[in-house]
């Protein structure tokens, strides 16, 4: 079966994609099963070595990463080579792994007490469409670190940076086998990679929806999960913080890849006594979004990834209904959705269900109690953003806050060499940060019997 992918900043056809099918996922497997026995009995320096040569191989094409996540994703091209530069990065932190994933000695009575890290086999990855090449990386980078073998399958619409990906780990020297990409559709491939026993564990990201089905089907092998899901999240703005700030980094909260983030701030929540200046605030920075060409250096926010997706988020605006202002957007082909800020009541959908695009409420809050409450009423909990002057406020809230990932004074989340993973229906386990290649493995207790001389 084949796939066409369109280019959706100009709903042009770009390439078609061969689809893996059932027979495909169990020939990986069965691949993977054997290359990765081997990759666990090499010798840890050997595997750290292998990782940073995949590193430097992803290194040397981090244009070439960059341009297919353009064409592929619309992603603005300086993003992508963030993205591509991310991978790198990611793969050269936990090449460190191998030689430094250490067991404990416990003292007990009677003899040696010691623990093995042992790796699980062979990991299955599933990734999104909307940051296809950072989440996937999350996913392989400290699996293959911790000595198993990953197949990988990347979303129907986005495959084509995450293929390029198995090509260079070929390319740089990692065993055949061990690190492999199946298109494929979710129900063929990810569903086989659930119902396989030969998978011992699954690393999902995407819907709440589809993360609850992987793992109730997990469950029925014991089979390992971590799922990373969708979010609500909330930018919290006290009357006390720099307003000019908070209003000028927020549309960059929201609307980076075009609001296709499950760390989206899509509530920003205003103290009542100065909602007012900051919507004036806010909308010169939302109207100076440069939406556009994701191949110009310039743009800020390209388009939506697919017509249908166009389609899921248009539905949250029909009319303009409580749009406080939007910003602009390109006319003519591609899947342009303007940047745009409504100011509705707490119990509208667009409040509670997640849009996942450039769309964001802003609501009033009266004080800190309100604000937290607010925040927290929500199935999700994924991420967030504080934005306070008063030090003892931003450490109460964020303690109160029921979220994974927040910022005070900022909207960054994810940093390689830190945990994340959400609260709530955002997610189950944490990715990512120094222990990330624990989760791979399965621990082993062995105890030596000592006698007495």
């Amino acid at each position: 079966m084949i796939t066409e992918l369109v280019n959706p900043a100009t709903e042009q056809a770009l390439r078609t994609v061969e689809l893996t099918d059932v027979d495909g996922v169990d020939d990986a497997i069965a691949r993977a099963k054997i290359a990765q026995k081997g990759w666990a009995a090499a010798a840890p320096a050997e595997r750290a070595t292998a990782l940073r040569a995949f590193a430097a191989a992803v290194d040397a094409h981090v244009g070439e990463l960059a341009a297919l996540e353009v064409a592929n994703s619309g992603h603005p091209i300086g993003a992508a080579e963030w993205e591509a530069g991310h991978v790198r990065d990611v793969l050269q932190f936990y090449s460190a792994t191998p030689e430094r994933l250490s067991g404990k000695q416990i003292p007990v009575a009677g003899g040696l007490d010691v623990t093995f890290n042992e790796p699980m086999g062979v990991i299955g990855v599933i990734t999104p469409w909307n940051f296809p090449m950072p989440i996937a990386v999350w996913g392989f980078a400290p699996a293959l670190a911790a000595g198993n073998a990953v197949v990988l399958k990347p979303a129907e619409w986005t495959p084509l940076t995450s293929i390029r990906l198995g090509e260079l780990a070929l390319e740089s020297g990692l065993p055949e086998g061990l690190f492999q990409v199946l298109p494929g559709q979710g129900s063929v491939v990810g569903e086989r990679f659930i119902s396989h026993p030969g998978v011992r564990k699954i690393v999902f990201t995407g819907s709440t929806e589809v993360g609850t089905m992987v793992m109730a089907g997990a469950a029925t092998q014991v089979k390992r999960v971590t799922l990373e899901l969708g979010g609500k999240s909330a930018n919290i703005v006290f009357a006390d913080c720099d307003l000019e700030k908070a209003a000028a980094t927020a549309p960059y909260g929201v609307f980076d890849n075009a609001g296709q983030d499950c760390c989206a701030r899509s509530r920003i929540l205003v103290q009542r006594s100065v909602f007012d200046k900051f919507m004036e605030l806010l909308e010169p920075a939302v109207k100076g979004l440069v939406v556009g060409d994701p191949a110009a250096r310039d743009t800020e926010m390209g388009p939506l990834v697919s017509r249908k997706h166009f389609d899921s988020v248009a539905a949250y605006v029909p009319d303009d209904t409580n749009v406080a202002f939007r910003g602009s957007a390109p006319s003519g082909p591609g899947f342009w959705f303007p940047p745009t800020v409504l100011t509705p009541e707490r119990t509208d959908r667009t409040v509670t269900e997640e849009i996942f695009g450039p769309v964001v409420t802003v609501l009033p809050f009266e004080d800190e109690a309100d604000a937290i409450a607010l925040a927290n009423d929500t199935e999700y909990g994924l991420s967030g953003s504080i934005w306070t002057g008063n030090l003892s406020r931003a450490v109460r809230v964020s303690r109160a806050v029921d979220a994974g990932n927040l910022s005070v004074n900022s909207h960054s989340s994810v940093r390689y060499n830190t945990p994340f993973g959400g609260f709530k229906q955002s997610g189950l386990g944490r990715e990512l940060g120094p222990d990330a290649p624990l989760h791979f493995t399965e621990t082993k207790n062995v105890f030596f019997a000592v006698e007495e001389s």
